[in-house]
């Protein structure tokens, strides 16, 4: 599996809920009988639209039925489960003894989006008069599907209670949408992970109504052991097949994007055609654009070439047996990202269909898959693999807890839904004031001498700025961003500003997401391990971002300067240090350890000077003020430095100016170090674009000017021929920092990710 396989996820943990139902008696449970009314049987109305959700809701019907003093159920069918297309799967329910109260034809065939949203309303059309006749207490609907959205709706509005399995899950195209609607309408909720639970609790549902059991197929999938497996791989595939030889293949259209969709399916099959391994194809469901899959499945011979079997519908145990045993199974079904992980069979995951979904090490993402190269090069990389079993998804003991929870179900108590929000403050009523106020942001620069805090406009033009002097202590630098910010703040509204929010540009390594200072530079003491964002909050009342300062010039530049529009391109920072930010494909870099973009630590010499870092021949130790400073008082030290029109007062101190100004006057030695410096700097530009190849380099700070011809003459020089056509430039924007700050405000809550 390699030293870079991911890290292994945790198991399904214990919840309070399973606690509470492990102690939940049979004492209790029958006191909740009685309290529902002269041990009235709970009726359960269990719907089941394909062969999917069957597989989920099929153990919880056998452990229904198993209960007959506790439970009355009644199975109603509609869907694609009636459709001989897609494999007549009504039967498989007749076939596990469930006797079937209600057959509901509920799709308009078409396969496309408008035969979806004809389907939804023939279905609401049909329930009504079922459940009428049905009356059930509770009805218990699965996951995402469209035909699901109208079984919650139907139950919803007919004020009987929905248990809805597998809310909370994130995965892509519109399911997302249809499971979340579904969340909304359903009065209880049975999760299968931690994060799945965590996300119905920001969803503002009720905690005491949600039950993190697991997914009732890992009962079945972690208990099978059929020994005479190698009979279903020989009915299914041919005699002349052994374990881990072969790949299944299930692959389902994606609605939001159809046309694409069905392009990844073609290059699936070509990349399959290449692998030449037996490979099971199993027919599409039947959402939009399945229709024209299986035209391509036939234009392509699928169904008569010897090395594949297509086939509309395989009975689930003989399916987990299928892919149990299989060398592969690879497209974008949610069996692939959930229940196969039982098994640690590889799994290649093509598109964006899954995106989001928890997942096992077993799973490799083929998320832009546009070549046939590509699937085959993970088709190579995968088959015959074998990963640990992930009990990412489930335990086993899904059921005997989902059981449980029904038996707690008071139906005595209100059938009207309470959603837990978070507190809010009250309103302020909207005036004209408020309306003509300029959107702004708090921007703050933590500079090794200075500290800067401005009120910067969406357009980015700085407001008002103030300065003072960084303090040398930690707690005397927090008091006075503080202090500064608070007055800031307050001046805000006499210049007629709305501030939404704080960004800190500061020097060292930076946790964006948390807001922390994990080290910072020489140059700022007594700054590592600093959370900035609380206190600020705290104090303001204001969300507030932090981030490294070359990552901010970055973003400054994006958002107000030479980068905006621009995809790829990077940004160094020539000033006391040399730093800078990259960005690729118009997101910022920030890399696994938050440590992306440190192009002043990139080595350009084995013997060069000593870096600030601890490290030798840095482009920082070359080409920094602090450098120049360095050569500039070796110079006066040894009377090399002053050339006639310069002078220097006693007391004054040797500056990088003062080398610039040497060598402006003629001085050789002074225009020698200078060169050296440009040159460094050049030679770590190259190394960037041969790394990164961005189309645009922009060189930012106080000495930019001065070493944007000296990078230009190494590029042409040193750089492959593919790369020498990269733009550097010279930042036009007077205050880097402070606008990168503001943008890390300015760029989130206007609805672009950062």
């Amino acid at each position: 599996m390699g030293t870079n396989a991911p890290p292994r996820r945790e198991p399904l943990a214990r919840g309070p809920h399973e606690v509470y139902f492990k102690n939940l008696s049979k004492q209790k449970q029958k006191e909740v009988m009685e309290k529902n009314g002269n041990n009235h049987k709970l009726r359960v109305c269990v719907a089941t639209c394909n062969r999917a959700d069957y597989s989920k809701l099929a153990p919880i019907m056998f452990g229904i039925k198993a209960e007959p003093q506790f439970f009355e159920l009644d199975v109603v069918v509609l869907g694609s489960h009636l459709i001989d297309d897609y494999g007549n799967t009504y039967r498989m329910i007749e076939q596990d003894d469930f006797d079937i109260h209600t057959r509901l034809h509920t799709i308009v065939r078409g396969e496309d989006e408008a035969a979806m949203v004809e389907s939804v309303g023939l279905a609401l059309v049909k329930l009504p008069d079922v459940l009428n006749r049905l009356k059930p207490d509770i009805m218990i609907v699965h996951g995402d599907r469209f035909d699901a959205l109208a079984l919650a709706t139907s139950a919803a509005l007919m004020n009987i209670r929905i248990l809805h399995i597998e809310g909370g899950e994130v995965s892509g195209t519109i399911d997302d949408s249809i499971r979340h609607a579904i969340t909304k309408l359903a009065h209880y909720h049975v999760c299968c992970t931690r994060s799945a639970e965590q996300h119905l609790i920001a969803m503002c549902e009720d905690h005491d109504r949600i039950l993190l059991a697991g997914c009732p197929s890992y009962d079945k999938l972690l208990s099978a052991k059929n020994k005479d497996y190698m009979s279903i791989i020989s009915m299914w595939l041919g005699e002349d097949v052994k374990t881990r030889d072969y790949i299944v293949a299930l692959q389902h259209p994606v609605t939001t994007d159809i046309k694409h969709s069905i392009k990844m399916f073609e290059l699936t099959l070509d990349a399959l055609i290449s692998f030449n391994k037996r490979t099971l194809v199993l027919f599409p469901n039947v959402d939009a654009g399945s229709k024209e899959m299986v035209r391509v499945m036939r234009k392509k011979g699928i169904e008569h070439h010897p090395n594949f079997r297509a086939v509309k519908h395989v009975p689930f145990d003989q399916f987990i047996q299928l892919v149990a045993h299989a060398g592969c199974m690879i497209g974008n079904s949610s069996c692939g990202v959930r229940e196969v992980g039982a098994f640690g069979t590889p799994v290649i995951n093509l598109g964006t269909r899954q995106t989001g979904r928890e997942t096992g090490e077993n799973v490799l993402h083929v998320r832009d898959a546009d070549t046939q190269d590509k699937i085959l090069h993970a088709l190579q990389l995968q088959f015959g693999k074998q990963y640990p079993c992930s009990k990412i998804y489930g335990d086993g003991n899904a059921v005997p807890r989902i059981l449980k929870f029904l038996k707690s179900i008071d139906l005595k108590e209100p059938l009207q839904k309470k959603f837990c929000f978070p507190p809010v403050k009250d309103n302020i009523s909207q005036d004209i004031d408020h309306i003509l106020e300029t959107q702004s942001a708090l921007a703050v620069d933590l500079g090794g001498t200075n500290l800067r805090v401005a009120i910067v406009s969406m357009k980015g033009e700085i407001v008002k700025k103030y300065t003072q002097l960084n303090p040398k202590t930690y707690e005397d630098r927090l008091a006075l961003i503080l202090k500064m910010c608070v007055e800031a703040a307050s001046e805000a509204v006499n210049v007629n500003c709305r501030i939404l929010g704080v960004g800190i540009s500061t020097g060292g390594r930076v946790n964006p997401r948390e807001g922390i200072v994990l080290h910072s530079t020489k140059l700022i003491q007594e700054w590592s391990s600093v959370d900035l964002r609380t206190p600020i909050s705290d104090a303001l009342h204001l969300p507030v971002w932090v981030d490294n300062d070359g990552n901010c010039a970055a973003l400054a530049e994006r958002k107000f300067g030479h980068g905006k529009g621009i995809e790829n391109f990077v940004t160094l920072i020539t000033g006391t240090g040399i730093g800078g930010g990259i960005v690729h494909q118009h997101e910022l870099i920030h890399g696994s350890s938050f440590c992306a973009a440190e192009l002043g630590h990139i080595v350009v010499s084995l013997d060069g000077p000593e870096c600030l870092c601890g490290s030798q021949g840095c482009i920082e130790a070359y080409a920094s003020g602090i450098a120049l400073q360095r050569e500039a008082k070796k110079l006066h030290d040894d009377d090399l430095l002053l050339v006639e029109g310069m002078s220097m007062k006693e007391e004054e101190i040797v500056s990088a100016a003062h080398l610039i100004q040497a060598a402006k006057l003629g001085n050789t030695k002074a225009e020698s170090i200078l060169r050296t410096a440009g040159t460094a700097l050049g030679l770590g530009i190259v190394n960037i674009l041969h790394t990164v190849n961005p189309s645009l380099v922009i060189l930012s700070g106080v000495l930019a000017n001065h070493y944007v011809n000296a990078v230009k003459d190494v590029i042409s020089r040193q750089a492959l021929s593919s790369v020498k056509t990269v733009d550097v430039v010279v930042s036009n924007l007077a205050d880097p920092a402070l606008l990168g700050a503001a943008s890390l405000v300015l760029d989130y809550t206007t609805r672009r990710i950062y």
